[in-house]
């Protein structure tokens, strides 16, 4: 065929190219090629027709790919040749949804900076506070079904004005099919409800805010995705009062600064975590601290939680503000959902802060921020929400009707649409009532926003778990479902896997807190050789009993006691004054009774145990105000610079024996407990690297896969990752998924995928 025959091509883009600006792009481009044709937005992604050459087509492709908006992303472009049709321009067809298949749902997206221009210079947005274009602004949080047009979000009561119609119809105009296009005319508005007073006008607000900021108010101030409760970040006073507020004792705060130059004076800030901080999706990143905050912002941890602002009406406040930096934390009662609805803030908020402020548009999927931190110049997500979600996972398997319930803590669940898995926003702790409400919320909303029909089932081992549940009740509904269970620690594994699309076997490598292993017993520091549907376990983290259920986690001391009696037996705690004196004598005493009387004690080779019982017995926590806390505790405190480690033996376990008389030791001798952590961190990346040594000698294998919550540890990631790149494995870490329970029920939809193959 000739390069200059004219030939009718059809064109399907799938990708995030839905709520993006993607259809206007096209247009322009097309216009400005001088191409004739029409471009269409439908569910399942973007169809475009053309008549034109062959090295035309071969251009216009080449400029999608190179000029696509900033925030989309091209995942596929599918050609065809189809009979001749001769067009006399080129336009946007209205869109239409045409099958259950689905393209992706935009994130939501931080406010572009011409948007920021624009409130300060357009006659009918000056100072409006929900200001965006087709580049920014809402998206996930607003919509309510496929494809993405005004009436199917939120915004669909608010009627355009005649300025917004005529930028809305002109597609040469930046808000050209701005779904969420609004002025301060026809779009929704903030109101403060302070002392009885209902006030609604903009610059007001704003002033009496930084006023009450500044005398150490807090406040309730609805988000992107939900509520938050601000207050002034540098005011010791202020923070304490939020934390009563929301029943939080010690776990640290996030803050938002004003920039990313101001952010420079609080926090460590390298050109990776720049941009991380600067990028459209505008997480928080876990950055070092400079300590210039009130104290009880991080309570002793030496990262901080920075975000940046998002919102316009963020950078309106900070214009007011005397502060530059303030608390932006959730809008919740400690380990509920984040509120999203005006009733429900000011029925919860009402007398327990200064002032609330809410605004007229409803949000119809909640979603708290993002969470992550750069470790060896790559950002690790440790929640996945706001920004990220509802982005899918893309996988070379038919993942169609499969549902991951995912974990019981610090939830996601996961669907299968073709190819895609795609992970919901962060939901929580399940155990939580409000927090499982808002699972089965969330699970019935992508059911209807992604024609999701299920009809593969697959749940973690651990029976008692509310997603367990949840999947049993599902399946008794629909009995003709298929049940897949699979284990907490390969599904880890898999999750990582998934993310860098790898389909072999591999060394897996799972450290965390809990999971039910095959025995019956609660693994946590695993080492397998495992492909995606299957694993055997190489070796592990010795067996240790607890005793108290659930309250092995929330109290270290237990940990360190059990570790203690294993290894050393009941006459050792006489010279242990040191550590038994920080608990008490008889709960001491009477801990002991009950593990030698095997009342309610569990076996367990857990990580996170392992962390709890060091960080205990070195004084840092022996009762934990939160998930976690020891374990972060005692990586705040590493010394970076030391090198040494205590002994330990790989025989058929991983026993730490040695490891604990040799820190029992340095207590005595009076070693400094930041010396101490770096010295029992160095052990565990010590051993990881042996361990891999003799794994690979007996198998061959060198692919490294590391997932888990224990893994979110930076001084622990970053020197494992390098040391086994050091020693020649391949490695591969979590970066987009959470390495934690977040990312598990990838794993879990890619296990079911991958049994449904074979």
């Amino acid at each position: 065929m000739s390069e200059q025959k004219q030939q009718t091509y059809k064109l399907k883009i799938t990708g995030l190219v839905q709520g993006v600006g993607f259809r206007p792009f096209i247009f322009v481009l097309a216009e400005n090629l001088k191409l004739k044709g029409w471009v269409e937005n439908r569910n399942d992604g973007v169809f475009i027709k053309v008549s034109c050459s062959k090295a035309e087509i071969n251009n216009f492709i080449g400029e999608i790919n190179k000029q696509a908006p900033l925030a989309s992303s091209i995942k596929k472009i599918t050609i065809s040749e189809i009979k001749f049709e001769n067009f006399t321009n080129f336009i946007i067809k209205k869109s239409k949804s045409s099958s259950n298949a689905v393209t992706e749902v935009s994130p939501d997206i931080a406010v572009c900076d011409a948007c920021l221009n624009d409130i300060k210079v357009q006659k009918h947005r000056i100072n409006y506070p929900f200001t965006n274009c087709t580049n920014c602004g809402p998206r996930f949080t607003i919509i309510k079904d496929l494809p993405y047009d005004r009436e199917k979000t939120t915004m669909a009561e608010f009627e355009m004005c005649d300025n917004c119609k005529t930028e809305y119809t002109n597609v040469y105009d930046r808000r050209f099919h701005a779904q969420p296009v609004a002025c301060n005319t026809c779009g929704p508005h903030y109101t403060l409800h302070y002392k009885c007073n209902y006030i609604t006008n903009t610059k007001d607000i704003t002033d009496i805010v930084s006023y009450l900021i500044e005398k150490g108010s807090v406040l309730a101030i609805k988000g992107l995705g939900g509520y938050h409760l601000m207050c002034d970040a540098q005011n010791e006073n202020s923070v304490n009062k939020l934390r009563k507020l929301k029943n939080r004792e010690n776990k640290a705060f996030a803050v938002m600064i004003k920039n990313v130059k101001i952010a420079n004076k609080y926090a460590k800030i390298s050109e990776k975590e720049k941009q991380e901080l600067t990028s459209w999706q505008r997480p928080i990143v876990l950055l070092k601290s400079k300590d210039k905050l009130a104290l009880s912002v991080t309570n002793g941890l030496k990262n901080i939680g920075v975000m940046l602002p998002y919102m316009p009406f963020h950078y309106m406040i900070f214009e007011k503000l005397k502060t530059d930096a303030i608390v932006l934390t959730s809008g919740n009662i400690t380990d509920e959902p984040i509120i999203i609805s005006n009733k429900e803030a000011r029925k919860t908020f009402v007398g327990k802060v200064d002032a609330i402020i809410t605004y007229n548009r409803k949000i119809h999927n909640r979603t708290d921020d993002s969470v992550g931190i750069v470790v060896n110049k790559k950002l690790r997500l440790f929640r996945r929400s706001r920004g990220y979600a509802p982005s899918p996972i893309h996988t070379k398997f038919k993942t169609e009707g499969i549902f991951a319930a995912g974990s019981e803590f610090v939830n996601c669940f996961c669907i299968g649409k073709g190819n895609q898995a795609i992970l919901s926003q962060h939901i929580g702790d399940l155990k939580n009532l409000e927090t499982f409400e808002f699972y089965k919320e969330s699970y019935n909303l992508y059911k209807k926003l992604f024609r999701f029909k299920p009809k593969i089932i697959v749940s973690d081992l651990h029976p008692d778990y509310i997603s367990t549940k949840f999947s049993e009740n599902l399946h008794m509904q629909y009995p003709d479902l298929e049940t897949i269970k699979a284990q907490h620690h390969h599904a880890h594994i898999v999750s990582c896997m998934a993310e860098h699309e790898i389909d072999e076997k591999v060394i897996g490598i799972s450290f965390d807190g809990v999971g039910l292993g095959d025995d019956g017993n609660i693994w946590g520091g695993e080492f397998f050789i495992n492909d995606l549907a299957n694993y055997k376990r190489f070796t592990h983290f010795e067996y240790i009993k607890v005793a108290g259920g659930d309250m092995v986690s929330k109290e270290p001391w237990r940990s360190a006691v059990s570790y203690i009696y294993h290894y050393f037996g009941e006459d050792i705690f006489s010279n242990l004054d040191f550590f038994i004196n920080g608990i008490g004598q008889e709960k001491v005493k009477m801990y002991l009774q009950i593990l030698k009387n095997n009342f309610n004690t569990h076996k367990t080779s857990s990580a996170g145990r392992l962390f709890d019982a060091v960080a205990s017995l070195i004084g840092l926590v022996n009762k934990a105000a939160y998930h976690a806390e020891a374990p972060m505790k005692l990586e705040s405190v590493v010394r970076e610079d030391i090198k040494e480690l205590y002994t330990f033996s790989i025989n058929e376990v991983i026993s730490f024996k040695e490891c604990f008389m040799e820190i029992i030791s340095d207590i005595k001798n009076n070693i400094d407990i930041s010396i101490i952590s770096a010295k029992f961190h160095n052990t565990i990346v010590d051993l990881v690297i042996e361990t891999a040594k003799i794994i690979k000698q007996e198998t061959a294998l060198n692919k490294i896969v590391l997932s888990g919550g224990t893994f979110q540890n930076k001084y622990l990631l970053s020197n494992i990752e390098n040391k086994l790149t050091e020693n020649k494995f391949e490695v591969y870490t979590s970066s987009k998924v959470p390495s934690n329970d977040g990312g598990i029920a990838l794993g879990q939809l890619i296990i079911g995928a991958k049994r449904r193959v074979l």
